[in-house]
């Protein structure tokens, strides 16, 4: 589905679950899913391990660290590819929320799973599905792996193959009436739909257009999302500097209730 809509200067074109966006700076900016960002809190489980290790206490044994992921359930945790030692959890406060919670957890070399810092984030407006088609303002549900970054602003140290475009432009306003200005100053393609290894900006979609497509990681605006999982402008930084391609990083994503499955 195509749509054309008009705020104010701003020209948006609707292309599967995003849009093309004419705005800042007069130029035209790729976008596909929304930007937005909420803060749901996290399993108790993953509370946890994550407060020990904020509170400076001393390296944690192999012991102390959990052996899977809290949070996730076996169906969830069959989906992870079993070469990929850096998984990011975007745990979504209920199905319908657009309020989430994002940890980075990596694998030791004993294979238990040790906890970044969690971070607030957002999703799509109307929460997560596991069916996600073009315009439905969900977030799709699953298990999806990371190879490609890029961005408006010039490359911040990303160890993921990284584009530099001032096509990467987001403008108007949010669902909550917030600028998009800086939306996507920094994002990471999902590969949902897309063919990973090349740019984000791509429009390939392998299951057809009527799925949607355009899923990314990117900067949060402070408002719900048109598909997309969306972080704070620093800690996509730290994101983009600590996802290394030769630990197969994949984000798990969805509501909590389906990520326990």
């Amino acid at each position: 589905m195509v749509m054309a809509t008009t705020a104010g200067a701003v020209g948006l074109v609707v292309l599967g679950a995003g849009y093309l966006v004419l705005g800042r700076h007069n130029g035209t900016a790729v976008a596909d899913d929304g930007r937005h960002q909420g803060a749901a809190s996290a399993p108790a489980a993953t509370a946890a391990v994550v407060a020990k290790a904020a509170a400076g206490a001393p390296p944690a044994a192999a012991e102390q660290l959990p052996a899977a992921i809290p949070g996730l359930g076996p169906k969830t945790r069959a989906e992870i590819p079993a070469v990929s030692r850096q998984v990011l959890v975007a745990s979504g406060k209920a199905k319908n929320s657009s309020d989430t919670q994002v940890t980075l957890w990596s694998r030791t070399a004993d294979g238990h799973w040790r906890p970044g810092a969690t971070w607030p984030a957002h999703n799509a407006l109307r929460g997560w599905t596991r069916s996600h088609h073009a315009g439905d303002l969900h977030s799709p549900i699953g298990v999806f792996t990371l190879h490609d970054a890029g961005g408006f602003d010039a490359n911040p140290g990303s160890k993921l193959p990284y584009h530099h475009s001032s096509a990467f432009q987001a403008g108007g306003v949010g669902f909550d009436g917030e600028t998009l200005d800086d939306a996507f100053d920094y994002v990471i393609a999902i590969d949902y739909n897309r063919v990973p290894g090349r740019s984000p900006l791509d429009g390939a979609q392998p299951l057809g257009a009527s799925r949607g497509g355009g899923i990314w990681v990117h900067v949060d605006h402070g408002g719900p999302t048109h598909g997309c999982v969306s972080i704070p402008a620093s800690h996509m930084v730290q994101l983009l500097r600590t996802l290394l391609p030769a630990d197969h990083p994949v984000i798990v994503m969805g509501d909590r209730g389906s990520l326990a499955g």
